[in-house]
């Protein structure tokens, strides 16, 4: 079975992190790495009409089975950057770095939802690329040089790029059904048509 990473750290969102662990799930081997072997907090983020920022609430925990150093890229057909608070601490990791860019210079798939593109932008991989994120997170990515686009899904070659959590079906959708047809197959729950 292909196998997809994951990237996940403390502070990772929930609904970001969950939705693509079991729908990417379905058709391959989802490994989950992290900057070392170990359980990790996640985090749910709401909306409250009272608070000025978004409140964040203590979520599930999910154990890495891998650290970023021991992750060969080759080894993956695709990668996930899952949003929350985690992507402000693990953009400054060397090893995460090192693989986006490896996942860049090959166009391998590449999903990122919330503030994921924080890892793109110091990866220095959306220079010129069209990208959706949140809107806190516009700065960032037109820092980094990326075309920022008020979309719930923007597809820009390997990049599969979403907002918010509300959004993951479109997003997954769209991510899963790249993968299936680089492996030349199809998805869990579709069929091939039939004359």
């Amino acid at each position: 079975m292909e196998k997809v990473l994951l990237v996940i750290g403390d502070g990772a969102e929930v609904i970001d992190t969950m939705v693509p662990y079991y729908r990417l799930g379905e058709d391959h081997q989802v490994v989950v790495a992290a900057p070392e072997k170990r359980v990790y907090h996640m985090v749910q983020h709401e909306h409250d009409p009272n608070w000025d920022i978004t409140v964040e609430s203590p979520g599930y925990t999910l154990k890495s089975e891998i650290a970023f150093r021991d992750v060969n890229p080759d080894e993956y057909i695709g990668l996930v950057l899952p949003g929350g608070r985690a992507p402000e601490f693990l953009r400054y990791d060397k090893e995460l770095i090192r693989i986006v860019k490896d996942f860049f210079a090959k166009s391998k798939p590449v999903a990122s939802i919330c503030h994921g593109v924080e890892i793109l932008a110091v990866a220095d991989v959306i220079r010129g690329v069209e990208v959706t994120t949140i809107p806190r997170c516009r700065f960032d990515v037109e820092v980094a040089g990326a075309i920022y686009l008020e979309e719930p899904l923007v597809v820009s070659g390997n990049l599969f790029c979403c907002r918010f959590k509300r959004e993951c079906s479109a997003w997954m959708k769209a991510f899963a059904a790249e993968l299936a047809g680089r492996s030349g197959r199809t998805c869990a729950g579709q069929t091939d048509a039939v004359s």
